[in-house]
């Protein structure tokens, strides 16, 4: 294994260009893998762990996959696969999405609960409910799911969750429906910046999708889809991550290719915190002209503050002047970070849901250990304001979501190595 090595204390400085959206090249790969009949080609593909499993556990359902160049060349299933094993889908949670598609097109579907980042239960009963009001017959035994249908039939559904809309359960359904005889129509459905991807991405695929951006989509159901071309949104929580980074160590950067209104509550609570950002067409410019203050954060779907962003967010507010919260309403073990940031210094007590977060003046280097990839990210950020030297342990969580994430930051002025464990 590999872990980063921190030395704190430098002000980054200068631009940074974002990649595409984890979470929207992976549902959209899925679709072009299973659901079209030709070759698609995607643009903008971040190279990520992630991205990489997903490839594998789609080569073995039968499609053909090429990287080149940033792009992912995806030629359609070939045969008759149908199961998705555990040795593949316990790596991310992610391969779920596999489960509709697969229905859809081939009229039933073995997958492997899945894994992923140990950040509480999330469990994936808005997945099965909403294959089943499709009219899938689904069963649970032995840790697989088995989903089998001749046709799928469109119907009217609610798939709001205890939490609110799914991310992941509107991708699955959203798919599914796509090839369903008549209309399908998802209430409750998720907003976030990558579903809105997803769905430009079906219909240009041949789908016949209306909604886009909204809590309500209409889906006519085809017959067949295609293959076809398209860039893959830029990722809203790796910027959202660098904007912290830029703010975190008091610093000057241009972060490249996002809009305000991918990030809305990252925008508004950030400069809530006292962090300038001054937005132009191809990007945000970030700096801190005062004091950070202390703020209250809640984690809620689309268009609220993201799951994603409150360990980042979490890490700048240790140095805000004053007692801040945070409430996470999404995931209700993702806490995990608040411990190690602990360890450097920090004053974190956590209540539940909530963590109060007291400012201290300044973090200081320790030897921390990432849970997951957001915990990761907000380890890595500490460090870089921390005095002194900071390890980061289990950077293979970080990789899952984020691309050379210390080239990036070492080209703004960061010092962070990666060596291999001893």
């Amino acid at each position: 294994m590999q872990k980063l090595i921190i030395n704190g204390g430098t002000r980054l400085k200068g631009k940074v260009k974002i990649g595409g959206s984890k979470n929207a090249v992976l549902p959209i790969a899925v679709a072009a893998a299973i659901l079209g009949d030709s070759v698609s080609v995607l643009h903008n593909v971040p190279n990520l762990t992630d991205v990489k499993t997903l490839s594998a556990v789609l080569e073995g359902l039968g499609a053909s996959i090429t990287r080149k160049n940033g792009s992912l060349y995806i030629e359609p299933i070939n045969r008759m696969e149908y199961e998705a094993p555990y040795e593949l889908v316990r790596q991310m949670r992610a391969s779920i999405y596999v489960l509709g598609p697969l229905v859809a097109k081939l009229g039933k579907a073995k997958v492997s609960f899945p894994g992923g980042c140990a950040i509480g239960p999330r469990p994936v009963d808005l997945h099965i409910r909403g294959l089943e009001q499709l009219g899938a017959n689904v069963d649970v035994k032995k840790g697989y799911i088995y989903a089998q249908a001749e046709r799928l039939v469109g119907v009217d559904m609610d798939l709001t969750g205890q939490h609110g809309p799914s991310v992941g359960a509107t991708a699955n359904v959203l798919m599914a429906a796509t090839l369903a005889e008549g209309t399908t129509v998802i209430r409750g459905a998720a907003r976030e910046p990558h579903i809105s991807d997803l769905v430009k991405f079906l219909n240009a695929m041949g789908a016949d999708i209306d909604g886009i951006g909204t809590s309500v989509l209409t889906i006519r159901g085809v017959k067949q889809m295609h293959g076809t071309e398209h860039s893959v949104v830029s990722d809203d929580i790796e910027a959202g991550t660098f904007m912290v980074a830029g703010a975190i160590t008091d610093g000057d950067v241009f972060v490249e290719g996002i809009t305000q209104k991918q990030i809305p509550a990252i925008s508004e609570k950030l400069t809530e915190a006292g962090v300038q950002l001054d937005w132009k067409t191809t990007g945000v410019h970030v700096t801190v002209p005062k004091e950070l203050k202390a703020i209250d954060v809640t984690t809620v779907p689309f268009p609220g503050f993201p799951t994603d962003m409150q360990a980042q967010m979490m890490g700048l507010l240790s140095l805000a002047s004053g007692t801040s919260t945070i409430t996470e309403n999404v995931h209700t073990d993702r806490f995990i970070h608040a411990a190690e940031l602990n360890r450097m210094g920090a004053d974190i007590r956590l209540e539940g849901r909530k963590a109060i977060i007291q400012g201290v003046p300044f973090l200081s280097g320790a030897p921390v250990m990432a849970s997951d990839l957001r915990a990761g990210a907000v380890l890595v950020m500490a460090g870089m304001a921390a005095a002194g030297e900071t390890t980061v342990s289990r950077i293979y969580h970080i990789d899952r979501g984020y691309e050379s994430i210390e080239t990036k930051l070492n080209n703004l002025g960061a010092d962070i190595v990666r060596v291999n464990e001893n």
